[in-house]
């Protein structure tokens, strides 16, 4: 087994709890991809075909409002996490938002005929797709209730806390839009963090 695929393997085991035989029988349908900075692994209005786990990288989901003329980022997805538009993926319609390398990253992927395929044939599969589906609800409605509940501040720490090194990864400004705050702001609360 490569190391790429003892990572994957690891990774569906601790996710899904899926057995090596599990593991075995999904591997074939597992592929690699690099994905270069600024390319996308999905455009707005294209079908989101696949399902991907971050190797290595960080990926923005965001849609272009075109009446601010500004670009609003909704879901960063980095290391360990899977990368998909998850209502596009399951409903076969067209996705809302791009999805795009913020560095050069590696993905395997999966796609979604494939990975129909194993649910209708292994009930681990199935399960590994309940998960997917409540993981990506779950992130759904932090989401919406981060904007509810928490300050500008402390959604910047969940943030930091799901992706601990990402202020040195990434533009701040993207960091920014994400939380719904000025760069001004969002410097204000760093140097806050930081005492």
């Amino acid at each position: 087994m490569t190391k790429k695929n003892e990572i994957i393997a690891q990774y569906l085991r601790d996710f899904a709890a899926l057995t090596d035989k599990d593991i075995e029988e999904g591997q074939a349908f597992w592929k690699p991809r690099k994905i270069n900075k600024g390319d996308f692994f999905n455009m707005q209005s294209m079908v989101c075909n696949d399902l991907g786990l971050v190797i290595k990288g960080i990926f923005r989901i965001y849609y272009h409002d075109p009446k601010a003329k500004a670009d609003k980022n909704i879901f960063f997805f980095s290391e360990n996490q899977f990368v998909v538009s998850f209502r596009s993926f399951i409903s076969q319609n067209p996705c809302w938002y791009f999805i795009e390398a913020m560095e050069d990253s590696e993905i395997v992927f999966i796609s979604y005929k494939d990975l129909s395929s194993l649910y209708e044939s292994n009930n681990n599969w199935l399960k590994f797709g309940r998960l997917l589906a409540e993981l990506f609800f779950a992130y759904a409605q932090t989401r919406a209730e981060e904007f509810m509940f928490f300050s500008h501040e402390e959604r910047y720490l969940r943030l930091l806390e799901e992706h601990p090194n990402i202020i040195e990864r990434i533009p701040a400004y993207h960091i920014s839009s994400f939380l719904g705050i000025t760069n001004p702001s969002l410097s204000r609360i760093r140097k806050r963090v930081k005492r």
